[in-house]
Formats: structure tokens, C-alpha cells, sequence
């Protein structure tokens, strides 16, 4: 989780760095995908921003140790976190419009979204509710869904890299990669619920002894 957040946040500021400061002569490929995120750069900035703050913080929300000792703290950032969460997920929406990997990309964007809007809504709900075991499983989603973002840049890296051999652009590529690494870091997440709930379900069983 970690690991995908600091990929996360470091894809944030490398496009803020290059939409505040274009890159000269970059490689074709990065060239296209920088013009595109710049014809949208306020909206790409709503969308980014936020996502540099959220993943900066999920750590700690995610650190039992941080949560005992400062549960107020964890409670007012889980508000924060739900709050960008919803801008971040709004904003992704508008970031559909002429997308470089096509209706593919189109179709991963709006079912991921949908997935990680309804799981942060279900989470906050939960949490009102004083529904701590249901709140941490929609969170998990929600987050999962979020940092399959991270789980895209490497995806899209072994593209780059082997595009000389297989002839795919990012309009041809960008989609596969984001149904991957959505997929990938949604399905790990679930498989995290289930296995810790088994694990909680056994714990809860008195020994025969």
C-alpha cells in the first residue's frame, strides 16, 4: 500500500512540475500525453491535487498504532480523505472527454469510478452508523480502487518500454492498462477482506481446550 502510494503521489508532482513547466523535447509518446493533460490542466489540477493529498494520507489512516493514539485525528482525516475522495472522483468524470486511450479507457474510468464512489459513500455511512467492520471493508474498497491508479504507471512503463516491438501507442495501450491495473489492485483489496474477515471470524471461535 505504501508503495503504491508513493507512486501515486510521485505521478501527481511529476504532472504538476510539467504542466507548471513543459518539458522540451520530451520522447514522442510522453510529448502526446503531456498536450492532452494540458488542454485540461485546471481540471487535471482539481483532479491530481487532491489525489497528492489523499494518498499522503491514507498511510496513517490505514496505521492501527496512528488510529489508537490519535483517534481524533483519524476521524477528522477520514472526513478530509472522504471529501477529496468525492472531488477526485467527480473531477475524473470530466477527464473523459477526448480520452487518449479511447472508449476502452472510457469504460474502465466510469466503471472504476462508479465503484469507488459508491464504496467511499457506503463507508461514510457505515462509519455514522458505528459500523466499524463494514466501514473498514467499503474503505478498503474505496482505497483499492484509488491506488489502482499507482498499479496503471507501471503497466503503462512496460508499454512504453516495449513499444518499439509491438508498434502500440498510448491510444492503443491506455485502456488495457487501466482495466489491469484497476482490476489488479481491486481484486487484492477484496482478497485482503475476505481473508482478514475469515481471520477475525477465527478469533472470535473459543478454543476446544
Amino acid at each position: 500500500m505504501i508503495l503504491l502510494c508513493v507512486i501515486g503521489g510521485a505521478a501527481s508532482i511529476r504532472r504538476i512540475v510539467a504542466l507548471a513547466y513543459p518539458v522540451q523535447n520530451a520522447p514522442a509518446q510522453l510529448a502526446v500525453l503531456d498536450a492532452a493533460f494540458a488542454q485540461k490542466s485546471l481540471l487535471t489540477l482539481l483532479h491530481i491535487v487532491p489525489a497528492l493529498v489523499l494518498v499522503s494520507l491514507v498511510p496513517f489512516q490505514f496505521s492501527r498504532r496512528f488510529r489508537n493514539r490519535h483517534i481524533r485525528v483519524h476521524r477528522w482525516m477520514g472526513r478530509l480523505c472522504v471529501s477529496l475522495g468525492l472531488v477526485i472522483g467527480i473531477s475524473a468524470l470530466g477527464l473523459i472527454r477526448n480520452p487518449i486511450g479511447g472508449p476502452v479507457e472510457v469504460s474502465a474510468i466510469l466503471v472504476f469510478d462508479a465503484i469507488f464512489l459508491i464504496s467511499l459513500v457506503k463507508a461514510f455511512v457505515h462509519i455514522r452508523r458505528r459500523e466499524v467492520a463494514q466501514h473498514r471493508e467499503w474503505i478498503i474498497r474505496a482505497m483499492s480502487v484509488a491506488l489502482g491508479v499507482a498499479t496503471v504507471r507501471p503497466i503503462m512503463g512496460v508499454f512504453f518500454a516495449t513499444g518499439r516491438f509491438t508498434g502500440l501507442t498510448p491510444h492503443g495501450f491506455f485502456g488495457m492498462a487501466f482495466w489491469t491495473g484497476f482490476l489488479v489492485t481491486l481484486l487484492t483489496g477484496e482478497l485482503w477482506i475476505r481473508y482478514s474477515r475469515q481471520v477475525s471470524f477465527s478469533s472470535r471461535i473459543p478454543s476446544a481446550t
